[in-house]
């Protein structure tokens, strides 16, 4: 072999090792930046996961009455109460701002939905005109696929009820109720049933903690999801009425209630 032969070999080894060289920088530049890319994704699922867990806990300490309708809430102390700091409690409470649950007051701070019976008199009979429209506009809508649903929707009410689960019943049964309107082919429609949602979580909570019930009654659906399927758009406005009008005094002595026993106590806590 010539000198220029070695020369040749040498320079191409020498070729071959930087180009080698700027293959593995490249490929451990590209598994960093998967690494850090991964790493990225795995903080963001772990900050979504405990914002939804923190929606979750705080809409079920609403619902199931520890915090009263009306009381105070602040970011501080209800991120000492569930262990986290006060960014994430921020988000959480403005998603719930969001579904009505808490409503912030200007110069007076955050606090739960206040629910009086003026309130549930404005619920129910919004509730019977908003539903009984969404069924005009759906009923020629109605088809098989709309049968199924309905009947999934009442089986999934029905799980959360047999498992004494409150939140997700009321959950399953805003879906149930929200079926006509999804199919009635109305944007604003919709919107304004998405508008009365938050009152109508407190509501129903405090309609089950009036009949010491953990959801509704197990058969408190079966003639509204039959007729919702039947033939007669009448007899479904009439279920409407009806169904709607069950429980609605017992509620309403219920909420006078804690209206009197906020009106005998004092901002310090004492009783009059």
């Amino acid at each position: 072999m010539t000198n220029n032969d070695k020369t040749s070999v040498c320079d191409a080894g020498r070729i071959f090792c930087s180009s080698d060289s700027r293959f593995y920088c490249r490929q451990s530049a590209i598994r960093d930046s998967d690494s850090r890319t991964g790493t990225m994704a795995a903080q963001s699922i772990r900050r979504e996961t405990m914002g939804a867990q923190l929606v979750a806990m705080l809409r079920s300490a609403i619902l199931s009455g520890e915090f009263a309708p009306g009381e105070p809430v602040t970011e501080t102390a209800l991120a000492l109460r569930f262990g986290v700091s006060r960014g994430p409690m921020r988000e959480a409470m403005r998603h719930l701002i969001d579904q009505g649950l808490l409503v912030t007051v200007p110069y007076t701070g955050t606090r739960v939905l206040d629910l009086s019976t003026a309130d549930i008199n404005d619920i129910y009979s919004m509730r019977i005109c908003l539903e009984i429209f969404a069924f005009e506009q759906a009923w020629d809508r109605r088809d098989a696929a709309f049968r199924d649903e309905m009947a999934e929707r009442h089986r999934k009410l029905l799980e959360a009820i047999d498992a004494r689960d409150d939140v997700r019943a009321i959950d399953a049964e805003l879906d149930l109720h929200g079926l006509a309107y999804e199919w009635c082919g109305n944007k604003l429609l919709l919107s304004s049933w998405d508008a009365v949602r938050g009152r109508l979580q407190l509501y129903w909570a405090a309609h089950h903690r009036a009949h010491g019930i953990t959801g509704p009654l197990r058969e408190s659906h079966d003639d509204y999801i039959r007729l919702a399927c039947g033939d007669s758009l009448e007899a479904m406005k009439n279920e409407i009425h009806s169904h709607m009008r069950r429980g609605l005094d017992k509620t309403k002595a219920f909420v006078e209630s804690l209206d009197e026993q906020r009106r005998q106590t004092s901002p310090n806590g004492r009783t009059k």
